[in-house]
């Protein structure tokens, strides 16, 4: 890949991506974690995902990742649920409109789902200092 388009993959990347936490799962860790047994899969991750898929025009981040969002959940996909709720929230989403996502999801998934992407929701929120709680008024409220 070229230099200039390497680099443009790697913004969009970015886009999705918290850097300031170190407890918070990204994609550049997985590829890390995987240099070893499997490093073309980083290079996959940022070549076809974010070169090819991420970087197509006509939908937004927060679009983008509300779908990734709804397509793991439904698979039960915890591991990589998580990563994504990052960058759910990275791409400037409240964690209150996370959380609405997965509740929508009910009918479609069921309650295991929910409950399960809920519970790493969760985790998450508190790995960002995030706080979401309900209010019978205005139902879930962000801080």
């Amino acid at each position: 890949m070229e230099k200039d388009l390497l680099q443009q993959v790697l913004d969009k990347l970015m886009e999705y991506t918290l850097s300031s936490n170190e407890d918070i799962s990204t994609h550049l860790k997985i590829s890390d974690n995987l240099e070893e047994i499997a490093p073309d899969v980083g290079k996959y991750i940022i070549e076809f995902a974010y070169r090819d898929i991420y970087s197509r025009d006509g939908l937004t981040n927060q679009q983008r990742a509300l779908i990734t969002l709804s397509s793991l959940v439904t698979q039960g996909t915890e591991p990589q649920l998580e990563l994504h709720i990052n960058t759910t929230l990275t791409s400037w989403l409240t964690a209150s409109e996370v959380v609405e996502a997965i509740i929508q999801l009910i009918p479609y998934t069921g309650f295991p789902r929910v409950l399960n992407a809920l519970t790493l929701a969760k985790k998450v929120f508190t790995q960002r200092n995030l706080e979401v709680s309900y209010n019978e008024e205005t139902k879930l409220v962000s801080e």
